[in-house]
């Protein structure tokens, strides 16, 4: 009889389930810790539980101009969409693409719903202003004005291009903040036409001017429209979201305004800007692209045969400037995107250059194409959901999954008895896996819990169930066939992850297959189910065997208790294998009659 191989546990055995367990309770505490580090105890739940509004928009493109309509500039729309809601305060709002034209907004409750049409319902605004002033972000904080200020971080350009990204500014003396204004609106803007002066505080002032008669003639002090922007300009906090989402609000492109701009993740400037010289329509062409000679990212932008015209000479004026002053706003929706210098003129074509990464040179060309292109959306729909009547359909969910639960239980402590310990414990780990990454996914990836993700977790009760009887009677197969607990638990495995793993692919394909063909809210469903079901997988093998496999060691389920759902007497036991074969033996040696 040959000896066993040494260093092999059972077939299909798990010779050390102390590790599985140790390794899955880890991550549960550390899922766990991650969730309340993260402050974030709930999932977010979407619209239809929460409550708000939720606003379809339709693309639509001029005669002609039907390209437009496209996977790109779709995206792009829905970038600018989500920075303008979010804008208004709201934390936590879906904007998503829905086919190929549609746009669904949903805006949780607390959102003035005028206030949000208005802000989601328009086409996006393109201009090319010059830069008149440049401050810090925050109103305590005095601006640059002149030219005597100069400049914080140089702005790389090229010969035939426009320099850099928008970079930080020093800051003046609070004592020369009005001063300083006070120049940059007294300085011709690119039209040549100069503005009128005024001081910080907006207070008139008046001096004798001798006419040719010798009568003294009081200087026209400035306007209170000329007060208003130098008092909104030195209050301005651009540190504030609603008071960058207000800034551009109401603004026409012939007036001189103020406007904030992100510099770096986090570091915010105010501008003083002029009237707008280029429109985004004048823009045929824009793309984010790899210098191969500086190996550097910069965005190259080509001008319909107007725009060259425009920005031929406006870039002729601001390149004869000091910094600030040669600088030229990019402003969408109010947002200063960039702010490059000018020292040469340019007309038909203009590379922008600086501290671009691919990314963010690809974003900043998608803005100008998007601003560029006659791409409107029209307003198909808005309506209210109350969160009244999703808690109804919430509860009344809740209740139909409780009652499922205690169904499924109910059958496995009569059918299963002791075996429904294991059950219950996994159904445990399960639920408290599938909560706490709910709960992390709503700030990872905007994942919101709604009535048919609820849907999805209440279905995969059925799917995790299904995976213990698979295995729970594959054990009992064995045990009729009339094998020990502890060798059955080890043969019955192989089999039962074999079912399991099939049956939960095919769970997953089905789950896959409905994420990507449907859109909105079915959507939940599709990723709660593959979600569930991938946790099937991971809960069964850490933790479901490897408990088994301890417990199979106890008296209570190895000796076949009558409670522990393995007694062989009622699972209708064949007789030990070994006695089986003595009796074969036996019956093959008994002399032959005469």
């Amino acid at each position: 009889m040959a000896a066993p191989k040494k260093g092999r546990g059972p077939a299909g055995g798990q010779s050390r389930p102390g590790r599985a367990l140790a390794f899955i309770l880890i991550a549960m505490v550390a899922l766990t810790g991650g969730m309340f580090w993260s402050g974030h105890t709930t999932p977010r739940l979407g619209i239809d539980l929460a409550g708000g509004t939720s606003i379809t928009l339709k693309a639509k493109a001029e005669p002609g101009q039907e390209s437009a309509v496209n996977e790109t500039n779709m995206n792009t729309a829905v970038g600018i969409i989500e920075r303008r809601v979010n804008g208004l305060g709201v934390s936590e709002a879906e904007v998503q693409t829905q086919g190929r034209e549609n746009i669904i907004v949903n805006i949780p409750k607390g959102t003035n719903e005028k206030q949000a049409r208005e802000q989601v319902g328009t086409t996006a605004q393109l201009y090319f202003r010059p830069v008149l002033t440049v401050a810090a972000a925050s109103p305590q904080e005095a601006p640059t004005a002149d030219s005597s200020a100069g400049t914080g971080t140089p702005k790389p350009s090229a010969s035939a291009s426009t320099g850099g990204k928008k970079s930080a500014t020093p800051t003046a003396t609070a004592s020369t903040q009005g001063r300083a204004l006070s120049e940059a609106l007294k300085a011709p803007n690119a039209t040549g036409t100069p503005t009128p002066t005024g001081s910080a505080s907006g207070t008139p002032k008046a001096s004798a001017t001798p006419k040719a008669s010798g009568t003294p003639q009081a200087t026209p002090t400035p306007d209170a429209a000329t007060a208003a922007l130098q008092q909104k300009f030195a209050t301005l906090n651009c540190l504030d979201p609603k008071q960058r989402a207000a800034v551009g609000q109401g603004v026409k492109p012939s007036d001189t305004i103020v406007a904030c701009g992100e510099d770096a993740p986090g570091v915010w400037s105010k501008y003083l800007l002029g009237p707008a010289e280029v429109e985004g329509r004048d823009v045929d062409d824009a793309k984010g692209v790899l210098d191969q000679q500086r190996g550097m990212w910069i965005v190259t932008m080509d001008f319909t045969e107007a725009g060259s015209k425009k920005f031929q000479a406006i870039t002729s004026k601001l390149s004869q400037q000091a910094d600030p002053q040669n600088r030229f706003a990019i402003v969408l929706d109010g947002n200063v995107v960039s702010a490059p210098s000018v020292r040469q003129t340019l007309s038909a074509s203009a590379e922008i250059s600086g501290n671009f990464n691919q990314q963010s040179a690809q974003d900043l060309g998608n803005i100008l194409s998007y601003g560029a292109l006659p791409l409107t959306f029209d307003t198909q729909s808005v309506d209210t959901v109350t969160a009244a009547l999703g808690g109804e359909q919430l509860e009344a969910g809740l209740i139909a999954g409780a009652i499922g639960l205690a169904l499924v239980i109910i059958y496995l402590v009569v059918y299963y008895r002791g075996l429904s310990f294991i059950a219950i414990l996994s159904l445990g780990v399960s639920a408290l896996l599938t909560y706490v990454i709910m709960a992390l996914l709503g700030p990872a990836i905007g994942f919101a819990l709604n009535l048919p993700a609820v849907c999805g977790a209440i279905v995969a009760i059925g799917i995790t169930a299904d995976s213990f009887i698979v295995y729970f009677e594959r054990i009992r197969d064995e045990i009729r066939e009339g094998r020990t607990l502890r060798p059955a638990v080890e043969r019955a495995w192989p089999r039962a992850r074999r079912t399991i793993l099939v049956s939960d692919f095919v769970s997953f394909l089905a789950a896959a297959v409905l994420f990507v063909v449907t859109v909105g809210k079915v959507q939940g469903f599709a990723f709660t189910l593959g979600l569930t079901t991938l946790l099937d997988v991971v809960v069964v093998f850490l933790f479901t065997k490897p408990v088994m496999t301890l417990l199979a060691r106890t008296k209570f389920f190895g000796n076949g208790h009558k409670w522990s759902g393995l007694d062989p007497k009622r699972l209708g036991a064949k007789p030990p294998l070994r006695r089986s074969r003595r009796a074969t033996s036996a019956s093959s040696v008994e002399p032959k009659e005469a």
